[in-house]
């Protein structure tokens, strides 16, 4: 899934909110610590950008789009190695809960996600399967 830097600059930000989320709470697994650190590695998360971090205001996005768009960005980030592993379906549903999709739904989502192979389809391509999934099942 190309890219061009603005939309990993926006990936970068949804990465960024995955990880105060994270931060936020009393305890963190390691194991979702390990894939969250995979993730900013491949994103090419640097010095710069986490004292970015530090500046910036992180939330939670309210808006539906919004919501949309992270999960787009959590799919994005699976894809990043182009190998899905189960723990980061795990961290990415942890996530989209909190993004206020139901759990049952979330699972649906990535089930249906890790059985496609995206090597060859744009990421607008991935963007519209994401968007459809979630009008079919009235997200």
């Amino acid at each position: 899934m190309a890219q061009t830097e603005g939309e990993i600059n926006n990936v970068k930000k949804s990465y960024f909110n995955l990880l105060a989320v994270f931060m936020m709470t009393d305890k963190i697994e390691s194991r979702y610590l390990s894939c969250i650190v995979k993730w900013g590695i491949y994103l090419g998360v640097n010095v710069a950008d986490l004292k970015e971090l530090e500046k910036a205001m992180v939330i939670i996005p309210a808006d539906k789009a919004s919501r949309l768009e992270a999960l787009y960005h959590l799919v994005y980030m699976i894809y990043l190695d182009r190998v899905v592993e189960d723990i980061e379906l795990e961290v990415a549903s942890v996530y989209a809960e909190k993004l206020g999709f139901e759990k049952g739904l979330v699972g649906d989502l990535f089930k249906s996600i890790a059985t496609a192979s995206y090597d060859s389809i744009s990421s607008q391509d991935v963007r519209k399967e994401v968007e459809d999934f979630l009008k079919v099942n009235k997200a």
